[in-house]
Parts: structure tokens; C-alpha cells; sequence
């Protein structure tokens, strides 16, 4: 605690991270009493300037945001709270207080799933150093399969807690197995086809029920 900067107000920025998501949800303040607090109960508690008071954030709302971890930035005038919140971070209603857009770079793709599915061929095929990409295709299918079968107890995990972890486990496990994919030479068009063929089976059974009374 000591360590911190505080400014003249005795206030330190404090920038709020969804856990899960790393989307940016809020910039709040505390002061050293908020913060004890916020350490204390595991729950943000940040510095009113504008009340002159601390305030608990969710206290009215519900909405409250529980800490996973606090860090400091290189100069020790800033925070990084990263929390798992119960609902939206905003007092509009908006999942982040980020949602009004200034600008907008032309020259980033949207993600898509092919674009990633394109990244993890180049990862293949070039290897760099210092990559997780490259270290599971260096460790090979074993090592793949693995974190296959762990990410798939990770998403039974997270369906019986959270939607938030939920979501977060499925996109870990759909990363994981088009790492497979790749390493066993097949490619989105594979499962597209196949989904796609099934798709009609079932339509076709549906049919039949349905002439037969069904």
C-alpha cells in the first residue's frame, strides 16, 4: 500500500477489467480507505469525487464486481482491477462505460472464425518462438488432445457456474480443437459439409414423422 502514488487528492486511477472477456468496463478512482476495502471484502469499493464519499459498487444495483486480482502499473499511479462482475458495469445499463465510438482503424480485420482458423495454419506451417501455438504443435497430438479433454471438462465446469465463465471455457475449447484440426489436416469446410449433411438427414426425419402422424 505504501508503495502506491496517490495524487494530491490522496486518489489513484483505478481501470476495471472483466476477468473473463479482458474488455475494458470502467475508470473509477479510490483512495487508500476504498482500497483497504476493496482488498478487504474482495468487491470493488471505489472514491466519489463528485459525492466526496466511497461507494460500493452494486450496492444499489446488484451489480457487484468481485475482485480476481489488483496490479499496480510501472510508476505505482495506477491500477489494474480485474473483477467478474455480476452484471452490467455501467449506470445505463451497458455492459462497459466504453461503448461510445471516437474512432474506429479501418486497417483491422473483424475477427471471423476462418481468419483465426488462417492465423493458426500460419503458426503451423512458421513456428515463431515464444508462441503457445507453437509449443503445442511442437509437443504434437498427445499434448493436443490433452488440452482438448481438459477444456471440455472446463466448459461442464463453467455451464454450472456462470454464463460469463461459460462463455469464456467454449471459446478456449473452440480454440483447442481447431489447433486439432490443423494438426490433422482438416479444415473448416471438412465440418462445415459434414454439419451440413446431417442437416438435411434431419430434416428428412422430421418430414417422415410428420407424413406418418408422428
Amino acid at each position: 500500500m505504501t508503495e502506491l502514488k496517490f495524487d494530491e487528492n490522496g486518489l489513484i486511477p483505478a481501470i476495471v477489467q472483466d476477468y473473463y472477456s479482458k474488455a475494458v468496463l470502467t475508470l473509477a478512482y479510490m483512495n487508500a480507505e476504498s482500497l483497504a476495502i476493496s482488498i478487504a471484502e474482495k468487491r470493488t469499493c471505489f472514491y466519489s469525487r463528485s459525492r466526496r464519499e466511497l461507494w460500493r459498487k452494486g450496492e444499489t444495483s446488484g451489480n457487484y464486481q468481485h475482485i480476481v486480482s489488483i496490479c499496480a502499473d510501472c510508476d505505482s499511479d495506477a491500477l489494474l482491477v480485474e473483477v467478474i462482475k455480476d452484471g452490467p458495469a455501467c449506470h445505463t445499463g451497458a455492459d462497459s462505460c466504453f461503448e461510445t465510438s471516437v474512432f474506429v482503424s479501418d486497417e483491422v480485420r473483424s475477427f471471423s472464425f476462418h481468419s483465426l482458423f488462417e492465423l493458426l495454419l500460419d503458426r503451423n506451417t512458421s513456428r515463431p518462438e515464444g508462441s503457445y501455438t507453437t509449443y503445442l504443435f511442437e509437443k504434437g497430438l498427445d499434448k493436443i488432445l490433452k488440452k482438448v479433454g481438459e477444456e471440455s471438462t472446463e466448459v461442464i465446469i463453467g455451464a454450472k457456474n456462470s454464463r460469463e465463465e461459460l462463455v469464456y471455457e467454449i471459446s478456449d475449447l473452440i480454440y483447442h480443437l481447431m489447433v486439432l484440426m490443423v494438426n490433422q489436416g482438416l479444415g473448416i469446410k471438412d465440418i462445415i459439409d459434414e454439419l451440413a449433411s446431417r442437416h438435411v438427414i434431419d430434416k428428412k426425419e422430421k418430414q417422415a414423422d410428420f407424413e406418418s402422424g408422428n
